[in-house]
């Protein structure tokens, strides 16, 4: 049994420590922190069914006012596992690391840090096998992950050479204040770092993108226009074969309700989903079109929970628990309950 910790619970820690728990073939040992944020309060009323270690710096007396009971520091809970998941805020990551070099443990990063820290830049489906022993492994960006889910699946069934894509992105996740966008979109430079990072994982893409900043918190949304490799023609039904044969990809229609983001966070909330969590993008059918020789569509991502699959693949392919990307991200989907919808 893999034994798996994860450093920072919140917004992504807490979904990767559930991510964890649900693999039966990998032991949770703990989760650290630095305070008695409102999501380690809520897990103390939830009964703590995480074990708690205080990273250095924690107030202890804090957490003994509140009752909330930990098990050691970070240190011990290093030495306890295999691997570690570290989604602690950027830059904290990087001083992690020395951390779990000395302690001889391997480590995946979250996107918020920068790609030097790890030895791959990795994703679960379109670079699985470089992933393989390494001791450093980053995840991509919300976006990036779920563009290139889509992308690969494309890729891997009919070839893709070139990419654009214009991303429509939520300005904070829900429950954040520190940004300042109301009633207003506000546009990057080109290229988005999303279609720099499509290249890092699948070199053999041309990739390019526009990124707007919406005053939005449940979702962005990606158009992607696809160029099938060497000029070969991608259709519409041929998108959409490929896009509802994967475990990750949920295709929906306007037809059925799915209007927008909020669409599918509510849709999420319904399903009884922890947090109104969805591991999967969305694709909708109805935005699949043929554009003379590319093929373009859009898709939806749920920024809180979309890269904790791969994360999970990660943890796969460091400890070499699968030698491929088909059998890793098949114990992950399994594990997760995705692709159960298609039943």
């Amino acid at each position: 049994m893999v034994k798996v910790g994860v450093a920072g619970y919140g917004v992504i820690g807490q979904r990767l420590a559930d991510g964890v728990f649900l693999q039966k073939d990998m032991e949770l040992v703990g989760i650290a922190d630095l305070a008695p944020t409102l999501s380690i309060r809520a897990l103390k009323e939830k009964g703590m069914p995480y074990k708690l270690y205080l990273v250095d710096g924690a107030d202890k007396s804090k957490f003994d006012a509140l009752g909330i009971p930990y098990q050691g520091s970070f240190a011990d809970l290093i030495g306890k596992v295999d691997i570690m998941l570290d989604s602690s805020p950027g830059g904290v990551g990087a001083k992690n690391k020395e951390l779990y070099e000395k302690a001889g443990v391997k480590a995946i990063f979250q996107g918020g840090e920068k790609n030097s820290v790890a030895d791959v830049f990795f994703h679960g489906y379109a670079n699985y096998e470089k992933g393989l022993g390494v001791n450093y492994l980053k995840l991509t960006s919300c976006n990036t992950t779920g563009l290139i889910r889509s992308v690969d699946c494309l890729d891997r069934k009919y070839g893709v050479d070139r990419v654009a894509i214009t991303i429509i992105r939520r300005v904070a996740d829900p429950g954040d204040y520190h940004r300042g966008l109301t009633n207003a979109l506000q546009l990057e430079k080109a290229p988005s770092h999303q279609a720099l990072d499509l290249m890092t994982i699948m070199p053999h893409v041309e990739a390019t993108g526009i990124l707007v900043h919406t005053p939005v918190t449940h979702g962005h949304i990606i158009t992607v226009l696809a160029h099938g490799r060497g000029g070969k023609k991608i259709t519409r039904e041929m998108a959409r074969e490929a896009f509802k044969n994967h475990d990750r990809i949920r295709v929906v229609s306007l037809e059925d309700g799915f209007l927008g983001n909020a669409s599918f966070f509510r849709y999420a909330r319904d399903l009884g989903n922890p947090r109104g969590d969805m591991y999967e993008i969305g694709l909708w059918e109805d935005s699949i079109v043929e554009s003379g020789d590319n093929i373009m569509y859009a898709i939806n991502i749920p920024q809180e929970s979309v890269t904790i699959p791969e994360t999970m693949d990660g943890i796969r392919a460091a400890l070499k628990m699968q030698s491929d990307s088909a059998s890793a991200t098949a114990e992950t989907n399994k594990y997760l309950g995705l692709g159960k919808w298609k039943k």
